[in-house]
């Protein structure tokens, strides 16, 4: 930003060049700072229409409205009541929900909007709502405040002109950032010094990226807070939604879930039934009514109207009259249903004990509801490695100075090192720690900064605290310039003059950005040392310095000043004078931080191995240190094969694009061979193939290569390639990735062919970006700020927590949701298929089978509650269980549950049970007497009796799905069943005013007085949910002979498994990866360790199996095992 003083101006105007002046604190253009975000969409007058409009949107909606107009305009055989209530019940439980949600996130703004700021006007401070703020306004800010807009920094309480922010807000940064004031404006720190600036500023246009501005280091954000300085003022320069925090903001996600997805497909297969319901029963009545007794019986001629009235709009109403008869087999409450149980369900995950973590005295948390289900879908797993699988708590381990190791002596803090030529370098190296930091002095009476020496009249506040601990060696160096350290540059450097009046630039980085700019002949002896370290998995760091002359150090003060000014390119600029300061430098040495492995990370990584799921590690790091890391965590085993993709492999200059090509095409070769081959060699090639795992590494330069590939290349079917490698592979690792190529990486596999299901996982905001992309987000509440936990549809504290997260509540869920849907529609279907069935018997009259109370309530309050509860509680497999079997998962993958063959499973058992509800009572009706008067039962009774075996069936059978029992489901389902019979007799026992005929008046009562009426309903209910019980009878059988044979094959197995070869393999092949061992030595490879060996012998089948070592080491126990999937070796 450019802010230079000037005379009188003329009135501001809105231009291109965004400039404009002020004297009296008049708003340009008229912006004001408030704001609403884009979710934010009702308003008191608005909400009715704009939300009616947005769920009429929804086609199962829109067809009800349809059928309710119908009912009011055409003369239906049912009132509009029946179709009209539970529409109602459905919008209104909806607009309640989404109204209470926009008045929350209303109620937040306001917070924002309304709170008061002080606005300098004529020399005096007045008290405005920050709403009301306008460009122009010069705004003071005390400590502790939040930004109301995005400022112009002008003037501090500090003296030279600072300020120090947290963003923690914005970009999930919680550390201190410096912010300078503009150079002319540094004095003008009182009331009456700033209302005598008359100026002009010249800017860019709005844009959302936070960091990109001209002249950042002057700009404040709205949202940011103001830290250890008393007051600023600052000028607004951006106001509502142009703020950088408002262009920002990102909407609910919008993701759409695999079961929504079945759901619409559902519609329409019952959609069709509908119509061809209706379509049928037009036709038939028109050819049933071809002869004319039928047509016109003598009890019930037509009038002269109905004779007159032209025939093809009689067919299309009666099509419409039957429309609304059968309507109800489209589920109008499922939509209202599924909403209220995933948002009732994700509390679930919120209330997990187990997924709280006491060290940030926080749990997990759901962003989005819309996802819970996909939880338990999950193909790929994409994480980043820095504070995702490792702690992200940096421990000093070693050094290398000048060539020479440096490390702990007996865990103390002292150092034992090699011999030394001399203490120069050794001195400059410490040098270089202590001075090339971001610290910066605060007074002592601001006590809300690290302190590193509270005795004194000033302490030190930085980006870290371990700086903090070095600074104590750098008090006499004077600090002249700070080139900051930035992801593309990977290192960062200061300028200083030490006492004698020398210059020094000292510079600390990654090895890949230190080393192209210091003398080659330097670098042999501390790469082997950086190498090595980067393989025990540690983080490193390089060291350099060069000496300036007065000469170049004002060359360079000019050219950075020339470049902080520019208001072109100003980035670019910038970057030039850094890499032409930071050439030619002396490599000093090197540092090694370990960053410890998250716990129990190699268990989680197995579990979801052996899930079915596949795991990709997506880092910035270098290759070394991730790939030590991916062997650690158990992500790539010792068997497993590595194909590289790296600059290593590719190489570089002009051959690098064939050399890739070469390579792409071997690796494709030996993992994807020709069929031919495959059929020619079927037996050894599945056999190797089974045996041998490979594991991918490739880093972001050739990753680049494949996804954007020159056009000259000939190159375009790398991406294929490639992608068909990453897909046969165990593991995948992406180091050195910018997180726009995390992104890319998600969307490549997330669009392949299938479109399985991806989740991203990390902590940081470079893995917003592949967070955002995924099916599923989840974010870490780790050290690098809440960004990601922001963006994501879920946050956990650890990445432990992300194993009960999927094969436990995901899993659960979309089972639960996957029942809940196949009920809907099988229970519709038996309500309505006797419905359509007693048109055969009624001359297609459109004469209804069940009263207008029963239509209207059967899916509000008879069958919706249990339904419901199940959804929120069922557990058809313990949650210990589900967690400690990771196998159970990959029963529900790929949509199991929704696919076509359980829902044709569902409807032609809907419809089984249709036909007995119906014809049953059919055949009793054939009975000549059914009461013990001689008279008989009308049609009310019929189907009353009907209605009766429904609702109790539809209850029962959910009752004989439910495995896991509570209090509420036995109040929702046995309440559900005495609520309908109370609501019967009740409704039955009354003359209603209201009502023009009395057609259930004493109906349900005086059924239930017949014997014969108990009997049917007892044994039409028995007789429809017999198929259900056979099945489940026949289940729990296959089950038990299936355990029986699986311990005759294993005891069979390990008779011959320390003779056997194939037996062995057998073995290994059956046991669980993830009971996999770690401690004390095993005779066999990583890979296929089934547990820790006998401390006596190198034999681990024993303890891994729970049985007695022979060689005398008895009373040995591992964990109990579930062996599901054993087959014999033929002959053995």
């Amino acid at each position: 930003l450019k802010l230079s003083h000037c005379g009188a101006l003329p009135a501001a105007q809105c231009s291109s060049r965004e400039s404009w002046s002020w004297k009296q604190k008049q708003g340009f253009c008229g912006i004001s700072a408030s704001w609403s975000p884009p979710d934010c969409s009702y308003t008191l007058w608005n909400f009715l229409p704009k939300n009616l409009f947005e769920q009429f949107r929804r086609i199962a909606n829109f067809y009800f409205l349809i059928i309710f107009l119908v009912q009011v305009i055409v003369d239906t055989p049912t009132s509009p009541v029946t179709s009209g209530l539970p529409l109602f019940f459905v919008i209104t439980v909806t607009a309640i929900k989404q109204g209470y949600e926009d008045w929350l996130r209303h109620r937040a703004d306001n917070e924002v909007n309304k709170s008061n700021v002080f606005v300098v006007e004529n020399a005096k401070q007045v008290r405005k709502e920050s709403e009301k703020i306008k460009v122009g306004d010069i705004v003071e800010v005390k400590a502790d405040e939040t930004f109301p807009c995005d400022l112009i920094f002008l003037a501090s309480s500090s003296i030279d002109g600072t300020c120090y922010v947290t963003t923690a807000s914005l970009d999930g940064e919680s550390n201190f950032k410096t912010h300078y004031a503009v150079r002319d404006t540094t004095v003008l720190c009182t009331d009456e010094a700033i209302d005598t600036l008359m100026a002009t500023i010249e800017c860019e246009q709005p844009q959302p990226d936070l960091y990109k501005s001209l002249g950042p280091e002057n700009l404040l954000l709205k949202g940011a807070t103001l830290k250890n300085t008393k007051k600023i003022y600052g000028v607004a320069v951006y106001t509502g939604m142009e703020t950088k925090m408002a262009l920002n903001y990102q909407g609910k996600s919008q993701k759409r879930s695999a079961v929504e997805k079945s759901i619409n497909a559902f519609l329409i297969v019952y959609l069709c039934i509908l119509l061809g319901k209706a379509t049928v029963c037009t036709t038939l009545k028109y050819v049933w009514q071809s002869n004319p007794f039928n047509d016109e019986p003598w009890y019930n001629e037509k009038t002269k109207k109905e004779r007159e009235t032209f025939k093809v709009l009689r067919m299309f109403t009666d099509f419409l009259s039957f429309m609304v008869l059968f309507n109800f087999i489209i589920p109008v409450s499922m939509y209202v249903t599924v909403e209220m149980q995933k948002f009732l369900g994700s509390f679930f995950i919120s209330w997990d004990k187990e997924m709280y973590d006491e060290e940030i005295q926080e749990g997990a948390l759901v962003n989005t509801s819309d996802l819970n289900e996909e939880l338990g879908q999950v193909e790929y797993v994409f994480t980043d490695k820095t504070g995702t699988l490792t702690e992200n708590s940096m421990e000093f381990i070693e050094c290398c100075i000048d060539g020479h190791k440096n490390v702990h002596a007996n865990g103390h803090g002292s150092f034992v090192a090699s011999s030394w030529p001399g203490v120069s370098r050794e001195e400059l190296f410490l040098r270089a720690l202590c001075l090339c930091h971001t610290v910066q002095i605060k007074e002592a009476d601001q006590v809300d900064g690290l302190m590193a020496h509270p005795e004194r009249k000033y302490t030190y506040i930085s980006s870290s605290p371990d700086e903090i601990a070095l600074v104590k060696g750098a008090e006499k160096y004077q600090l002249l310039h700070v080139l900051n350290f930035d992801p593309v540059r990977r290192r960062m450097s200061v300028i200083v003059r030490t006492t004698t009046g020398k210059l020094l630039l000292f510079c600390k980085g990654a090895d890949s950005s230190i080393f192209p700019r210091v003398q080659q002949e330097e670098i042999q002896q501390t790469k082997v040392h950086v190498d090595r370290n980067a393989m025990d998995g540690y983080r490193t760091l390089c060291v350099a310095f060069k000496e300036l002359t007065e000469k170049e150090y004002d060359k360079i003060d000019k050219q950075l000043n020339e470049a902080k000014m520019a208001l072109q390119d100003r980035e670019e600029k910038m970057a030039k004078v850094f890499d032409d300061t930071e050439a030619d430098m002396h490599l000093i040495g090197a540092t090694a931080v370990e960053d410890r492995l998250q716990e129990q990370l190699a268990e989680t990584i197995e579990a979801l191995h052996a899930a079915g799921m596949k795991v990709w590690v997506l880092t910035g790091d270098k290759m070394e240190t991730a790939k030590s890391t991916c062997y650690a965590c158990r992500l790539f085993q010792t068997s497993t094969e590595l194909l590289e993709l790296t600059a290593r492999t590719v190489g570089e200059g002009e051959r690098k694009e064939d050399r890739l090509h070469e390579l792409l095409l071997e690796y494709h070769k030996k993992l994807i061979p020709d069929k031919s081959i495959i059929r020619n060699n079927k037996t050894s090639h599945c056999s190797k193939e089974r045996c041998q795992e490979y594991g991918l590494i490739i880093d972001g330069s050739t990753l680049s290569l494949i996804l954007n590939p020159s056009q000259d290349s000939g190159s375009s079917n790398y991406k294929s390639i490639f992608l068909q490698i990453c897909l046969k592979c165990t593991a995948v690792l992406c180091c050195r990735m910018a997180p726009l190529q995390k992104a890319q990486i998600v969307r490549m596999v997330k669009n392949t062919k299938g479109s399985p299901i991806t989740l991203s996982i990390g902590d940081g905001a470079n893995d917003v970006s592949m967070i955002l992309e995924a099916h599923v987000g989840i974010g870490i509440k780790g050290k690098e700020g809440r960004q990601a936990s922001r963006n994501s549809d879920y946050a956990v504290p650890k990445f432990k927590h992300l194993r009960k997260l999927l094969l436990a509540h995901g899993h659960l869920y979309y089972v639960r949701i996957a029942h809940l849907v196949q009920y809907f529609f099988y229970k519709n279907l038996c309500f309505i298929l006797p419905q359509f069935l007693y048109q055969f018997f009624c001359g297609f009259s459109q004469q209804p089978l069940y009263d207008a109370a029963y239509l209207t309530m059967y899916n509000i309050c008879f069958t919706s509650l249990p339904i419901l509860a199940y959804s929120l509680l069922e557990q058809h497999i313990s949650i210990d269980t589900l967690t400690s079997d990771p196998q159970l998962y990959m029963k529900v993958s790929d949509n199991a549950m929704l696919q076509w063959r359980p829902f044709l499973y569902w409807t032609f058992l809907g419809a089984f049970e249709g036909l007995v509800f119906f014809f049953g009572v059919y055949f009793l009706f054939q009975s000549s007497s059914l009461e013990d008067n001689g008279k008989v039962f009308g049609n009310w009774t019929f189907g009353t009796i009907v209605f009766t075996v429904l609702v109790f069936t539809v209850t029962l059978k959910l009752a004989l799905d439910t495995r896991f029992w509570t209090w509420m489901n036995h109040f929702v389902i046995w309440g559900s069943l005495a609520f309908y019979v109370f609501f019967s007799f009740f409704w039955g026992g009354v003359i209603w005013p209201f009502l023009k005929q009395q057609r259930m008046y004493f109906v349900f009562a005086h059924m239930l007085t017949s014997v014969s009426t108990w009997l049917a309903i007892i044994l039409l209910i028995f007789i429809s949910l017999f198929p259900e019980i056979l099945l489940i009878v026949l289940k729990n059988i296959k089950e038990k002979n299936h355990q029986v044979r699986n311990k005759m094959i294993l005891s069979r197995i390990l008779s011959c498994a320390f003779t056997c070869q194939k037996c062995q393999e057998v073995v290994l092949k059956i046991l669980p990866r993830s009971v996999a061992g770690s401690e004390s030595t095993c005779a066999f490879p990583y890979k296929s360790c089934p547990g820790p060996a006998c401390g006596n012998c190198s034999h681990p089948w024993p303890l891994a199996l729970g049985l007695a070592c022979p060689c005398a080491a008895a009373g040995h126990t591992w964990r109990d095992m579930r062996w599901n999937k054993i087959t014999p070796t033929p002959g053995h």
